[in-house]
């Protein structure tokens, strides 16, 4: 019996082992018949915008082709959701122009977009957005799933086909008084809905794409990165033919396109020469990039010799005023296009150009043979026009099919503002300090005369931070800073700060004076900016002059001694930047000085004109 039961038992745990086996192996298999579903990560156009796709999260395959500049992107780093998702890609460094994966992350809308030129895009800057995005390495994070196709918010998706109309609400201006019919609601970010054209608004139906997307284009302000005033004189001449005008009419329309053009960025208008130069639109005509490439679309070829000179004073006397959109603080850029070579000579406008503070560059295109070399009037017109002859300036392509070649060199070099050396004039770029006498032979009423002459003096700049910076120190047997080159930043602050200097009273100690104004005033001037010293006195010195006036000599700050009454010229020539004929000036009373304000201002920008170019 006992026997029987351990049998049986033996028979029940062997079926049990088979079972769980035979249950493993079941297992096994069908794990092996179900695959997990595949990941398809979908492909996208270049025009795609982040903002049309729905999920917050995503991976997708861009084609090759995206750096072209019709695909905007609005941005750095982080991208409005209007950007081309991968234009967005290229600009980042992500992707380069032959496409590929990028995962594209959803994120807030921000306050401003920053433009910047990158990985050959050029995004724009805008003032707000409601969602932005980020571009990242294609890598799943791991426990995300990720779509294999996208939801769009259009009809380019099947699901948001049943949706793609909506009911919207219009208010009759009837039942409004004053109200404009063509707006009907806000989005959350502020921007008003314009009525679409072919809405039917008897049925109060409008198309969701037409709501979401068309009406609410940004409208950029430009980059502020590359605020300059930019001319381009074009070649019209009959010699150039219809041809090459159109390839050159296709190089100022990419040039519009890779500038961020508008109010708070770069402003571009065009002139045309032939015979005589003519103005197509100044700077204030066109705001925006789009606009301004329509324009340029609608150019014609005038015809006529190839008078470049004449265009270059034409632009120097009429296109940068203020009633043209000139701004100020901006720097003036002309682009002068040559076919072969000028008919008139360059050189003498080009410098009253350079002098008037406008960075001139060249593109030329082909030059003359050998055999023409004759006909030209001005040969090496080009290093003679520019406002440096380092190669900074000039561009040169052998034919008119290579002149694409130039737009990214160009478009980068104008927009180098550090760089663009003729927009520092004798009246933007300097680091101004003014040693005031304050001794008791002075005088409260003379004081005040003095600080009129230096009021005068002052209103002849251009003072901001980037162009003319004032400081001043009065000086007795002591010295006081009234304030320093970083202390003020606009014209009417420094006014008003020389009208609140108190007159102080005491001894004459000239020569410890620039000493403090060297330590105090000019170690603190930047790198790149003209030091004057602009010292007025009524007497002879208790200390020496001599070694202060040698330091400030050799440290590069050019020093003008106006003496009064009873300052001793000899004095005065030695504290003086040679040659002292031009830096010294000597009157019997103080309230002659007035009449030495042009004569200074005249010296000051004679010297500055007369540097080296290079």
């Amino acid at each position: 019996m006992r026997t029987v039961v351990l049998t049986m038992k033996a028979s029940v745990i062997e079926m049990f082992l088979v079972l769980l086996v035979t249950g493993v192996h079941s297992n096994k298999e069908t794990a092996k018949k179900i695959k997990r579903p595949k990941f398809t990560v979908p492909q996208i156009n270049c025009d795609v915008k982040a903002g049309k796709i729905i999920n917050p999260e995503f991976i997708v395959k861009c084609p090759a082709g995206c750096q072209d500049p019709k695909y905007h992107v609005y941005g750095t780093d982080v991208y409005a959701s209007y950007s081309s998702v991968c234009g967005a890609a290229v600009h980042s460094g992500v992707l380069d122009n032959s496409g590929g994966k990028i995962l594209v992350r959803k994120v807030a809308g921000q306050s401003g977009y920053k433009g910047s030129y990158s990985n050959g895009v050029q995004s724009l800057s805008l003032p707000r957005w409601r969602e932005s995005f980020i571009v990242l390495e294609s890598k799943p994070k791991k426990g995300v799933t990720y779509p294999s196709a996208l939801t769009y918010s259009s009809s380019k998706s099947p699901a948001a086909q049943a949706d793609l109309w909506s009911t919207a609400t219009y208010t009759s201006s009837q039942n409004r008084p004053g109200a404009d019919p063509g707006i009907q609601r806000q989005d959350p970010s502020g921007a008003a809905f314009q009525k679409p054209v072919g809405a039917d608004v008897s049925l109060g139906l409008v198309p969701k794409e037409e709501l979401s997307t068309q009406s609410l284009e940004p409208v950029s302000l430009g980059d502020p990165n590359c605020k300059i005033d930019l001319s381009f004189l074009i070649d019209g001449s009959t010699s150039i033919g219809k041809r090459r005008f159109r390839i050159q009419k296709q190089l100022l329309a990419d040039v519009a396109q890779a500038l961020d053009i508008g109010p708070a960025g770069p402003l571009m208008g065009v002139v045309q020469y032939g015979d005589n130069p003519a103005t197509h639109f100044n700077l204030k005509t066109h705001t925006n990039s789009r606009d301004l490439k329509t324009a340029i679309e609608k150019i014609t070829q005038r015809g006529g010799l190839s008078n470049v000179g004449r265009a270059i004073s034409f632009v120097t006397k009429n296109f940068f005023s203020k009633a043209n959109g000139n701004r100020s603080g901006a720097p003036n850029v002309v682009v002068v296009l040559v076919d072969g070579w000028p008919t008139d000579k360059v050189e003498e406008a080009s410098r009253l150009a350079r002098e008037s503070g406008i960075n001139i560059f060249f593109i030329t295109i082909e030059g003359a043979a050998e055999n023409e070399k004759q006909y030209v009037v001005e040969p090496n017109f080009a290093n003679k026009a520019v406002c440096r002859t380092n190669g900074f300036y000039s561009l040169h392509v052998q034919s008119w099919f290579g002149l694409h070649k130039t737009l990214q060199p160009l478009v980068k070099r104008v927009c180098d503002t550090d760089r663009l050396a003729c927009s520092k004039t004798c009246l933007n770029s300097a680091d101004i300090g003014f040693v005031i006498d304050g001794s008791s032979s002075v005088g409260t009423g003379n004081f005040r005369t003095v600080l009129q002459f230096v009021t005068n003096l002052t209103k002849e700049f251009e003072i901001s931070d980037t162009d003319t910076r004032i400081g001043a120190v009065q000086y007795t047997y002591e010295q006081r800073l009234e304030f320093g080159f970083d202390k003020y930043s606009s014209k009417p602050d420094i006014l008003n700060a020389i009208k609140r200097v108190g007159y102080w009273s005491g001894g004459t100690s000239t020569g410890a004076a620039i000493n403090f104004a060297l330590e105090q005033l000019f170690k603190k001037s930047k790198p790149n900016k003209r030091k004057l010293m602009i010292l007025i006195t009524d007497g002879r010195s208790y200390d020496d002059v001599r070694i202060p006036a040698m330091a400030a000599h050799l440290k590069g700050v050019i020093t003008y001694a106006i003496g009064v009454a009873w300052a001793a010229q000899e004095e005065l020539e030695v504290i003086a930047t040679h040659p002292a004929r031009d830096h010294s000036f000597f009157v019997d009373e103080f309230d002659n000085l007035y009449q030495y304000v042009p004569r200074i201002i005249q010296n000051i920008c004679t010297e500055f004109n007369s540097q080296p170019r290079n």
